[in-house]
């Protein structure tokens, strides 16, 4: 990984933890999620023209739009059974490893044993950043929904990576796969919560058309990205995204931080340097 892939990455994930703060700070979830989505859709869907779209990859394309809505849709489902501070680095932590292990099966892309261990450390490191006492216990039933949660992230980041492979044109292939997952979860909240849900998304269109943005950028980079490097050190470099927010969270935000979250952030931090050793 070159070191302008390696930075560039970084600020990816710091462009997630930015969103990931405004979904943690609105109660319905369900709706900023949906904000979300609705407003990079329509960002992606006015640039498409620009940038085109790779017909020969439409498969990928439309494998890649059905994955990332069913990530929201378990990352929802979640979100109502267990705090964030559970679900979300479960979630995230877990992704890396089972892109490592796919990654090794299906592309022959195994990382020389340093960057596997800073792919395990970073890993290690999100997954230590989970729960805490005053959330107490995860009902069973809520771990399942993170680690399926997880499973769809890796999911689309294979296909994400194969599909921009594939299509050598890695903008039109982001941009189109997003305006359909916009519209496939626009059709989800119809059926799920009826008219109802897509009229709250009015009143914030500003906000999300913002945090779209911003979702949008992270994720193109770091799909630019997987055309650059394996699969494995991308995704586990994007999931820092978690240390990003725990930062913001300590300095910006001015929350308190519990220890075993600081021991956390210095296996990442260690992760991401033996990335670039």
């Amino acid at each position: 990984m070159t070191a302008t892939v390696f930075l560039a990455v970084l600020f990816a994930a710091f462009l997630h933890a930015s969103w990931n703060a405004w979904v943690k700070r609105v109660d319905d979830r369900f709706t900023s999620i949906l904000r979300l989505s609705v407003g990079q859709s329509v960002i992606a869907a006015l640039l498409v023209p620009f940038f085109g779209t790779p017909w020969a990859a439409w498969p990928w394309i439309l494998g890649s739009a059905i994955l990332h809505t069913g990530y929201k849709i378990f990352l929802i489902n979640a979100y109502e059974r267990g705090d964030l501070s559970q679900i979300y680095p479960l979630a995230r932590g877990t992704a890396p490893l089972i892109v490592a292990v796919a990654g090794a099966i299906f592309l022959a892309e195994i990382p020389p044993p340093l960057r596997l261990a800073a792919v395990a450390a970073i890993g290690l490191g999100i997954l230590l950043m989970a729960g805490g006492r005053r959330e107490g216990r995860l009902t069973g039933t809520a771990l399942l929904l993170a680690l399926g949660t997880a499973a769809w992230t890796a999911s689309y980041t294979v296909v994400d990576g194969l599909g921009a492979r594939v299509s050598g044109n890695v903008s039109g292939f982001i941009l189109t796969s997003i305006a359909l997952d916009g519209l496939m979860m626009g059709g989800y909240a119809l059926a799920a919560r009826g008219r109802t849900s897509l009229g709250a998304v009015l009143p914030g269109w500003r906000q999300g058309l913002i945090a779209g943005g911003v979702s949008m950028s992270a994720y193109w980079i770091s799909v630019w990205a997987f055309t650059k490097a394996p699969l494995a050190l991308v995704a586990a470099l994007r999931e820092t995204s978690v240390l990003f927010a725990m930062l913001i969270a300590a300095f910006l935000l001015k929350e308190r931080v519990a220890p075993r979250r600081w021991a956390a952030a210095g296996l990442i931090l260690a992760g991401i340097v033996m990335m670039r050793v």
